[in-house]
């Protein structure tokens, strides 16, 4: 009997000894973050570019059109017409933001595109409920039924009656073609529609491109922003069928009236947007790890692409490990000029300096008036007695949505948020040719 009691309370014992050992050791785990929208900026985490656009048909509907890549498509002959089809599903929830965010509109629609019907891009075409003074936020979700994948996006707006940009489109002048991007090129002619306005002439306003490198995010300056007064100004007798074409890059606005500062605006951002593929405009993103000594050499060098690649060959000592920087910077600087262009291209936004250096966002918090992102920084160890944990902690920017006639995705960060931002760090990784990462504890000694 008392055999048998101590070889009870020896296995008492051992399972407590094995209990305190595992609990002195946890970890905290979080439980899935459903605000976290970090993945609409992840280029991973995506299957689509889509290009989306918003005209307002009448008084109270907005149509949203989304166009899809044809290569972006997915085709399979697993249907009863034995051909190759694609099955897609696109839902949109609309919310007022004039209203508190309150869900103004729903709709959901399901397509099945037989390949043979696709010429260059897909467009989908979605009828929302909307009226003038409203802002609202689209929530879309386009969902790929064969590959079972998911991509959700946020589209903001806002209908500001006769004058906005939302009853303008635009057409390829040669095919006809309506097209979905505001970004045009030097050689490409178009035709301005303005269906529900008809009038008699359109004023071109011409801005010139803003191109000045925004500071540090510890640095406290104002925003270089659009002139307040345009370089031109252009009388156009009004014809859906008139060419234009856009010389130079900048900023052109067309309105229905000479005094009135709102309406279709598109921008020339150069030859290369939003792909980077000449030393000309590959040379610019550096300035954010370039001194202004190297950054005056490479402008002004004979030979730009010999220029170029000595930077990068001088950051690593070797060419294969130049190739993976240069396509990790410029693959960053591509996505920026997607997600992030307004008035200016996306590199040269508050939002794209920080994403070019640090990388896709750990988390994204949004919502109508701005947008949160956080990188996580190594984990800090917590002790109470016998047992401790592991805290995640973030390092946070914040960027304010602005008001602008020349776009509706304008954000300036806060700087005064963020007085720690180990910025100086994060150049000097680059420079010794290292892929900033904030969450390696190495990177902060």
């Amino acid at each position: 009997m008392t055999r048998r009691l101590k070889n009870k309370y020896a296995a008492v014992v051992a399972i407590m000894t094995v209990a305190v050992i595992m609990t002195s050791c946890a970890t905290t785990q979080n439980m899935t973050d459903t605000k976290d929208m970090s993945y609409i900026y992840n280029p991973t985490r995506s299957i689509y570019t889509p290009l989306i656009t918003i005209f307002n048909e009448d008084a109270e509907t907005s149509v949203l059109s989304i166009g899809i890549r044809r290569g972006e498509l997915y085709f399979n002959e697993a249907n009863a017409e034995g051909v190759p089809m694609a099955s897609m599903l696109v839902s949109v929830k609309l919310y007022d933001n004039t209203l508190g965010g309150v869900l103004a509109d729903t709709s959901s629609f399901k397509y099945d595109i037989k390949r043979e019907e696709v010429g260059g891009e897909y467009v989908f075409r979605t009828p929302l409920a909307t009226h003038d003074g409203n802002s609202y936020s689209a929530e879309i979700k386009i969902i790929d039924l064969i590959r079972q994948r998911t991509q959700q996006m946020f589209v903001d707006f806002e209908r500001t009656g006769r004058y906005s940009g939302l009853n303008y489109k635009i057409r390829n002048h040669f095919n006809n073609s309506e097209l979905y991007s505001h970004v045009v090129k030097v050689d490409q002619y178009i035709n301005v529609l303005a269906p529900s306005l008809q009038p008699d002439t359109l004023w071109l306003f011409y801005y010139k491109a803003v191109t000045a490198i925004p500071p540090a995010p510890s640095t406290i300056l104002p925003e270089v922003t659009v002139s307040p007064e345009p370089e031109a100004i252009v009388p156009l007798a009004y014809s859906d069928t008139l060419p234009i074409m856009f010389p130079n890059p900048g900023i052109y606005l067309f309105s229905v009236d000479s005094l009135i500062r709102e309406g279709l605006v598109l921008f020339n951002f150069g030859p290369d947007h939003p792909t980077m593929s000449r030393p000309e405009t590959m040379i610019p993103p550096l300035a954010y790890i370039a001194t202004p000594g190297e950054m005056d050499e490479m402008m002004t060098a004979d030979k730009p692409k010999l220029a170029l690649d000595n930077f990068w060959l001088a950051r690593t000592g070797s060419i294969d490990r130049s190739k993976e920087l240069i396509r990790i910077y410029y693959n960053r600087t591509l996505f920026s000029n997607y997600y992030f262009t307004s008035y200016k291209a996306g590199w040269l936004t508050d939002r794209g300096m920080i994403y070019i250096l640090y990388g896709p966002p750990d988390k994204v918090y949004k919502n109508a008036e701005g947008e949160s992102w956080g990188y996580k920084k190594p984990p800090v160890k917590s002790r109470w007695g016998s047992r401790y944990t592991f805290e995640d902690q973030y390092l946070w920017f914040n960027f304010r949505k602005q008001k602008s006639v020349f776009s509706d995705n304008d954000f300036v960060l806060n700087r005064a948020a963020t007085p720690v931002s180990y910025w100086d760090i994060a150049v000097a990784r680059w420079r010794e040719g290292k892929v900033f990462r904030l969450d390696n504890p190495q990177e902060l000694q």
